[in-house]
């Protein structure tokens, strides 16, 4: 598995992480968490596993189930805080802490930019303390990037979540040349545009030249799009199926587009 370094401080982290968003939001049975249960236990070393307390009962199933496994050591944890004041923020990563059964969290994030300034305070007190490693901000859809454009350029962050796919290539405009300028790791959320790619494009036969990288599927070639953008860390695909996690994972080995091929696969798609 391909590994890129996170820049503020140099710690690899495999290219393919999970999502949890509606794929871990399942009841306390063994019949509904069995799935996630082999999900995470095949989940590459050090991989991303990301949450928020937006997804439901995902950062319990995900703490719990880690706990179950005794792989907890083995993961790169991510949640996020989703709230408006300083006191409701801090109850709420509490909250995280105690779902995902956790003494420090590898990255939290303000999710969507809400009340974003009063929470990166918070969380860089945490961070000086040692309970949170890294800290970041996301947003899942273009018509936030001028407001994460504008976080960028007055906060000093670890971490940039963002949309991006071969379907959604708006931060190539000025996004990702910012977090490469200022030394940002990214993460791309909707890989997949949220699945629409997968239903366009799941039962048509792959480009002639996907061989060239390696790739067996629709989902590898286009996590290698993703992937191979130079501003890119990682992607985090969200699946309750081991089946699409392998092949998911698949995608982080192997060669990787150049230039020329990035624009043939966006071609492809659209």
């Amino acid at each position: 598995m391909l590994t890129r370094p996170i820049p503020s401080s140099g710690e690899q982290i495999p290219v393919i992480g999970l999502g949890s968003w509606q794929t871990f939001d399942v009841g306390s049975s063994s019949s509904a968490r069995a799935p996630l249960r082999d999900v995470l236990r095949n989940h590459v070393a050090n991989g991303v596993v990301d949450s928020s307390p937006m997804y439901g009962r995902s950062e319990e199933v995900i703490g719990d189930l880690c706990e179950e496994l005794g792989i907890r050591s083995t993961l790169f944890i991510a949640t996020k805080v989703w709230t408006s004041g300083r006191e409701a923020g801090i109850a709420q990563m509490e909250d995280s802490f105690r779902k995902l059964r956790v003494d420090r969290i590898d990255l939290m994030q303000v999710h969507n930019l809400v009340d974003v300034q009063t929470h990166l305070k918070t969380m860089r007190e945490w961070q000086r303390g040692g309970r949170i490693r890294y800290i970041g901000v996301t947003h899942y859809t273009s018509s936030g990037h001028a407001a994460v454009e504008a976080v960028l350029h007055r906060e000093r962050v670890d971490f940039l979540q963002i949309n991006y796919s071969a379907q959604e290539r708006e931060a190539e405009k000025r996004l990702l040349p910012l977090a490469q300028e200022k030394g940002i790791a990214v993460i791309a959320n909707r890989p997949f545009a949220e699945g629409a790619l997968m239903r366009r494009l799941g039962t048509k036969p792959l480009p002639s030249f996907a061989p060239e990288i390696d790739c067996t599927s629709w989902p590898q070639l286009l996590l290698k799009f993703v992937i191979s953008h130079p501003a890119m860390t990682c992607a985090i695909p969200a699946t309750s199926n081991v089946a699409h996690l392998r092949d998911n994972l698949a995608a982080g080995s192997g060669r990787m587009p150049d230039a020329g091929l990035r624009e043939r696969i966006a071609a492809a798609v659209a």
